[in-house]
């Protein structure tokens, strides 16, 4: 695990490896987009809460069993937060390849089926 000096540039080259995403300001925020569905955003000080975080959308039932088994890393987002999104925060040391995992199962979750079709065949090779 390390701390990455520039999270947001780490999750950008994560999340550009992936068919059809794209990144766009919103509420002042970047947010991640796959297909026409948000599945990420970078919060840095949201509303003077003291973190740098990722929030990410997470399959039904897993936001409330990564807060339970780390709840000074991971934290239930305002907002999103009632639709099962959940937060890991990125100012401490961090497991990145944990984090592209829970990006990608977002990034599943609201991708259109042709792009994950494309994300599976490029991992096939």
């Amino acid at each position: 695990m390390a701390k990455v000096r520039d999270p947001l540039g780490k999750m950008r080259k994560i999340i550009a490896q992936w068919p059809e995403t794209d990144e766009r300001l919103s509420h002042g925020s970047p947010t991640f987009w796959g297909g026409k569905k948000t599945f990420a955003n970078f919060h840095d000080n949201h509303h003077d809460d003291g973190r740098r975080a990722i929030w990410f959308k997470a399959p039904p039932g897993m936001q409330g069993e990564l807060v339970e088994a780390d709840p000074d890393l991971f934290f239930v987002p305002p907002y999103v937060g009632p639709s099962g999104w959940a937060a890991v925060r990125v100012d401490r040391d961090v497991d990145w390849n944990m984090i592209e995992g829970l990006l990608e199962q977002g990034y599943r979750l609201v991708a259109p089926k042709r792009a994950i079709k494309l994300l599976d065949e490029a991992a096939a090779k």
